[in-house]
């Protein structure tokens, strides 16, 4: 009787398939052919086959390729797990790991540029995928979601908290202004008072001097004339002034440096806007209580997305991403940075808040274009500057 496979239902089959089932050795694993073995004897049958020396000899021919791609799809593998079944809240990666290689046919880390688990979590902190902190249970992450949709949800809800806490305080500083000026323009008011005429000799005649000699000049006013309703109305003006002359077509170079406003809005516009010595606020509630809406002004940037913030009231420093904060924007009269469109990196005057629209006008500070107004400039983009 010939050796070939076992019939369906027989013994044998089911013993194979017993054996077959959950996970076995990794040692006994071959990536490259993702062949698994049961045995050493097995694994060193296949070790010798000609297919696994084939794969081999690809392998040596470019082996930075194969790693780094074997790296990228175990990376992928297991954020995909971790935004999926857990999102962005705090867990253990050793726990998400679990999940992942509990697919037996998953990419084993082993053909991966990470030798252990701590290394992999490591560069997803380093590289801005995840929230990294380690416990004396072991390394804890959280997912930082990226998704366009998710991203506009959040900067929308961030719009209106900040839309609302800064109508509180700015309606505190007008009442408080308010009240020190009408303390600095109050005067003591001086009133008339009426007294007895007194005659020191009755018998004396009363004498009554007429001066006709200079005469007074009396200042006479112009009358301001009042216009007619149709000289008031806008339409009249308009009419009045567009056949004067005044209003006239942009000229060409009024175009041109139009365009070249666009263009740099193209080009400085980006996804990263942290800069250092600007204020900011914690919004993440991850972060715990403590730190949740607390204020810090930023000490160093890393990688564009992350910062190092030192907190103003408690004197802690944090290392953050860039999604657990935002801008914090002073009350008018104050400097801020823009961090992002045409004038980034340049210091600026706050001169006017649009609550409605959720954009300022501010006023350039520095470099070549020093004075120029800026109209509607969002929120997000400009930040106070520390001091």
């Amino acid at each position: 009787m010939g050796k070939g496979k076992a019939e369906v239902g027989t013994p044998k089959y089911l013993a194979n398939k017993m054996k077959a089932k959950g996970l076995q050795k990794l040692r006994w694993y071959c990536q490259m052919c993702e062949k698994q073995c049961r045995d050493e004897n097995g694994f060193k049958c296949h070790t010798m086959s000609e297919s696994h020396q084939r794969q081999i000899m690809l392998f040596a021919g470019n082996a930075g390729r194969f790693i780094d791609g074997f790296s990228s799809e175990f990376m992928t593998g297991y954020l995909q797990i971790l935004r999926r079944q857990f999102g962005t809240k705090r867990v253990a990666a050793n726990k998400v790991y679990q999940e992942y290689i509990s697919d037996r046919h998953h990419l084993h880390m082993n053909a991966t540029k990470w030798h252990s688990l701590s290394e992999f979590v490591k560069f997803l902190g380093r590289n801005g995928h995840c929230v990294v902190d380690e416990t004396e249970k072991g390394w804890y992450i959280s997912y930082i979601d990226r998704d366009p949709e998710t991203l506009a949800q959040q900067e929308k809800m961030a719009k209106k908290q900040k839309m609302d806490k800064d109508d509180a305080e700015r309606l505190a500083e007008f009442i408080e202004e308010q009240v020190r000026r009408g303390h600095k323009e109050e005067e003591p008011s001086t009133s008339s008072s009426y007294s007895e005429l007194k005659r020191d000799n009755e018998e004396e005649p009363i004498r009554i001097e007429l001066s006709l000699g200079s005469s007074s000049k009396v200042d006479i006013k112009p009358i301001k004339l009042e216009k007619r309703p149709l000289e008031v109305a806008p339409e009249f003006r308009k009419e009045k002034k567009h056949k004067a002359g005044e209003f006239k077509k942009p000229s060409a170079l009024d175009e041109l440096i139009k365009e070249e406003e666009r263009k740099k809005e193209k080009n400085n516009r980006k996804d990263y806007w942290l800069a250092e010595g600007i204020v900011v606020k914690l919004v993440a509630k991850s972060l715990g209580d403590k730190y949740y809406k607390e204020k810090g002004v930023v000490t160093e940037v890393i990688d564009k997305y992350r910062a190092k913030i030192r907190l103003l009231e408690t004197g802690d420093k944090l290392k953050v991403d860039q999604a657990h904060l935002e801008t914090v924007i002073p009350s008018i009269g104050k400097q801020v940075l823009v961090l992002n469109g045409g004038y980034r990196g340049n210091t600026a005057i706050l001169k006017e808040i649009d609550t409605d629209n959720y954009c300022t006008t501010i006023e350039i500070a520095s470099g070549p274009l020093k004075g120029r107004i800026v109209n509607n400039v969002q929120y997000e983009d400009i930040s106070k500057l520390f001091g």
